[in-house]
């Protein structure tokens, strides 16, 4: 049996997985139709903040929170919004996508670089 490595998921995933750069997801702020989507764990916000009005959604519970029938959904995951989803770096944020594209969320996409390039771009920080 072989093992496929965690970078060898992000790849594959990239292929389907739409991502987009750091200043073009700040032009996306504040915009209705759009929720941007951190996957971080609760430890790393703290560390850092995150993006103001994010919807903070642990990379280990996307798929539940965003299903409309489990008892941990949230609302916010909404398949008609675009969601911008972002992690530390974009590995995370690209199997994320990569699982909620595979779920139906059509508009879904990765942030390249993650949270330290929104930070570069300028995009308004929530502190913890």
């Amino acid at each position: 049996m072989t093992i496929r490595s965690a970078k060898d998921l992000i790849k594959d995933a990239s292929a389907s997985v739409k991502a987009i750069s750091a200043d073009d997801a700040v032009e996306l702020v504040d915009q209705p139709d759009v929720v941007f989507v951190d996957v971080r764990e609760a430890s790393e916000l703290e560390k850092t903040g995150t993006v103001k009005g994010a919807v903070h959604v642990p990379r280990g519970l996307i798929e539940f929170q965003a299903d409309p029938s489990s008892s941990s959904h949230k609302a916010e995951l909404d398949p008609g919004k675009r969601l911008v989803l972002f992690c530390a770096s974009g590995g995370r944020s690209t199997l994320a996508a990569g699982s909620l594209q595979a779920m139906g969320f059509e508009n879904a996409v990765s942030v390249e670089g993650g949270f330290p390039a929104l930070q570069s771009a300028g995009i308004p920080i929530k502190k913890a």
